[in-house]
């Protein structure tokens, strides 16, 4: 079978047997489009070691843009997300036993850990204070910022909330993550006072969550008036209302820059302050790795060496104690 077949239905197969993201699918898509592109063969048993090491080599050859007047490659990790695609591809072969290259033979490059980027105390509480008033665009920015701080949410999870997604008064609810995974996550007492009083002044009756708000002083929920090729406006429908990633991290850029913060903050950088601020009061990685709803403990990791600063700490307090 020609191997452009066989990569759309794998393609087919990560969304209904394995149950990715329709995002998963066309990332896995563009990697092994790019492979296909690269290496110019029609037939999976044309996939060898060498093939494979040339191609390894390529990437990380690979211009991506300019950094400081020099050229720089490919990241490390970016790299082995393209090696990631293949390497499964090659494994769903296997199973429908078409001849290739064994999977297991192929190795993912080492790479440098992961540079987890978060908020001090200090620039924290300064965001999370940044929407200051009382209209309804400052409740939303507020509870916004809240519940990413106290949930450890996804910018993608946040966005698919509903207003009945959850009870206030428990203070927990359930939301569907990475591979259709249900995990619980808890709101703190700031994050649903912050809510209680932004769904408060809501008037509309659009099921989600976080909504666009028409601009102007009011903050309203009326319909924004788009333009159509036409120039002719038509109004916004109740679905396009809901808040997606992108204005997510207008919104988080915006506070921060309000709030003095000058360096890059976006959604994630608030999922890194939620686990950060969880280890370094005490929390367990285990529990840490369930909250924020990581596959593997592996990827939870990337957060032990920030309290690695309490060891100094420790240090002082019980080194040398015996000494005169």
């Amino acid at each position: 079978m020609n191997i452009e077949t066989l990569i759309k239905d794998y393609l087919s197969h990560l969304e209904v047997e394995k149950g990715r993201s329709k995002k998963t699918a066309e990332n896995y898509g563009h990697y092994l489009a790019r492979f296909l592109g690269w290496a110019k063969i029609d037939k999976p048993g044309q996939i060898t070691a060498d093939l494979i090491r040339d191609y390894r080599l390529w990437l990380n050859r690979q211009p991506v843009r300019q950094a400081q007047g020099k050229p720089a490659g490919l990241k490390k990790i970016t790299q082995n997300y393209h090696i990631i695609a293949l390497r499964n591809f090659l494994k769903y072969l296997a199973k429908r036993d078409i001849k290739t290259m064994a999977a297991d033979k192929i190795e993912l490059a080492k790479q440098t850990p992961r540079e987890v980027d978060f908020l001090e105390g200090d620039e924290l509480m300064r965001l999370l204070r940044a929407p200051d008033g009382d209209s309804l665009r400052s409740l939303r920015d507020r509870s916004l910022l809240e519940l990413l701080f106290s949930t450890g949410l996804r910018v993608s999870e946040i966005c698919k909330l509903n207003r009945d997604s959850f009870n206030l008064d428990k203070g927990e609810f359930s939301v569907r993550g990475k591979g259709e995974k249900i995990r619980v996550v808890f709101i703190s007492d700031t994050a649903k006072a912050a809510l209680k009083t932004y769904l408060s002044k809501r008037r509309d009756i659009e099921p989600a969550l976080f909504v666009r708000l028409a601009k102007g002083k009011s903050g309203g929920t009326k319909m924004d008036a788009i333009q159509t090729k036409t120039r002719k406006a038509r109004q916004v429908k109740l679905s396009e209302l809901r808040l997606t990633p992108r204005s997510v991290q207008r919104i988080i850029k915006q506070q921060a820059i309000k709030a003095g913060i000058t360096r890059r903050v976006t959604p994630h950088t608030l999922r890194h302050s939620h686990a950060t601020d969880l280890l370094m009061n005490g929390a367990d990685i285990r529990s840490v790795q369930v909250m924020l709803g990581h596959a593997s403990i592996t990827t939870t990791q990337i957060y032990t060496h920030i309290t690695d600063k309490h060891l100094k700490e420790v240090f002082k307090a019980f080194h040398g104690k015996n000494r005169n």
